[in-house]
C-alpha cells in the first residue's frame, strides 16, 4: 500500500522573527518532517554551506530554471531571487513525508494558489524593538540594512491574516511547542487519517 500523501507546511516570518531556527528545531525532533532547501542569488554567509542553507546559485542559472518552470515559487527579497524546487516538493510528499518551506507572504500566496492545501504559519515577533535587538545581534547586517528590514517587516507582517495559524516567538521553546501542536493537529485531521487507516476502518466496519 502506498504512503498516505505527505502535507505541505508554509511557515513565514519577517527577517529576524526566527522563523529558521524554529523550523530546524521542528525538524530535528521530528523525523515525518523536512524542510525545503531555496535557491537563492544571495551571496553565501561564512557560516553557511551549499546545499544546507540554500542551494546557492547566479543569476543567469535562475532565470533558466524560471524559465523551464522549475520553480514551485519564487520571489525577490532585497534585490535577491529565492525559488523552491517544485520537482523536489513533490516528489517528499508523494513518498509520505510533510514538507516545510520557509519562504516570504509573496512565495507563500503563490503556493497556496498551486497547492490550495498547503498549511500556512505565520511567526511573529513580540515587539518591534525585539525584532530590532534580534537583527542587530546576528552582526550580519549594518544599520542601513537593519532600518530597511525593519520598514519591511511591518509590511510582511501585514499579510498575517493570510495564514491558518499565527506563532508569537516570545519563548523560543513555547513558540516551538506550538508549531508541534500545529502539525500533530493536521496530521489528526480526517482526510489525513482515513488514508494512514484505512485497512483498520476497514476491519472495523466490516462487521462480526
Amino acid at each position: 500500500m502506498s504512503p498516505a500523501r505527505g502535507r505541505l507546511y508554509i511557515v513565514s516570518a519577517p527577517s529576524g522573527a526566527g522563523k529558521t531556527s524554529l523550523v530546524s528545531a521542528l525538524a530535528a525532533t521530528d523525523a515525518g518532517v523536512r524542510v525545503s532547501v531555496s535557491h537563492t542569488t544571495r551571496p553565501m554567509r561564512p557560516a553557511e554551506s551549499d546545499g544546507i542553507n540554500y542551494h546557492f546559485t547566479d543569476h543567469d542559472n535562475f532565470a533558466a530554471m524560471l524559465e523551464a518552470g522549475d520553480f514551485l515559487e519564487h520571489a525577490t527579497v532585497f534585490g535577491n531571487l529565492y525559488g523552491t524546487s517544485r520537482t523536489w516538493v513533490l516528489e517528499t510528499l508523494a513518498a509520505g513525508t510533510d514538507v516545510i518551506l520557509e519562504i516570504d507572504w509573496q512565495g507563500a500566496r503563490q503556493v497556496r494558489e498551486r497547492l490550495p492545501e498547503a498549511v500556512s504559519v505565520f511567526i511573529l515577533p513580540p515587539s518591534l524593538p525585539a525584532l530590532q535587538l534580534r537583527l542587530e545581534s546576528r552582526r550580519q547586517d549594518g544599520a542601513e540594512v537593519i532600518q530597511e528590514r525593519m520598514r519591511q517587516a511591518v509590511g510582511e507582517m501585514s499579510h498575517y491574516g493570510e495564514a491558518d495559524y499565527l506563532v508569537v516567538n516570545d519563548d523560543f521553546d513555547r513558540a516551538l511547542a506550538e508549531l508541534h501542536v500545529i502539525v500533530q493537529a493536521e496530521r489528526l485531521r480526517l482526510q489525513s487519517q482515513s488514508s494512514r487507516l484505512r485497512e483498520l476502518l476497514t476491519e472495523l466496519l466490516s462487521g462480526p
